[in-house]
């Protein structure tokens, strides 16, 4: 899976970029408007940071999906 760094803007509440609120792609800032899917990777072993996926629907209804590395604090979107 390829993933292009982006920036991301979080919501933060019992800990540091629980979710992501918008993000900016391809030159254009998108808002989520729903958080369909959640899951981790990694995390168990040293050379394996652990890593947050979000599969989102923005506000216009595009669907994309977000990964977190927390080890980097990076954000990045999936590439078709």
């Amino acid at each position: 899976m390829n993933f292009e760094m982006i920036n991301v803007k979080c919501y933060s509440g019992y800990r540091v970029n629980e979710h992501p609120v918008s993000f900016t792609f391809q030159e254009r800032n998108w808002e989520v408007s729903k958080i369909v899917d959640r899951w981790y990777e990694g995390g168990l072993k040293a050379e394996q940071p652990a890593q947050d996926y979000f599969k989102i629907i923005t506000k216009d209804g595009e669907e994309f999906i977000l990964r977190y590395n927390g080890l980097f604090d990076a954000w990045g979107i999936l590439i078709k």
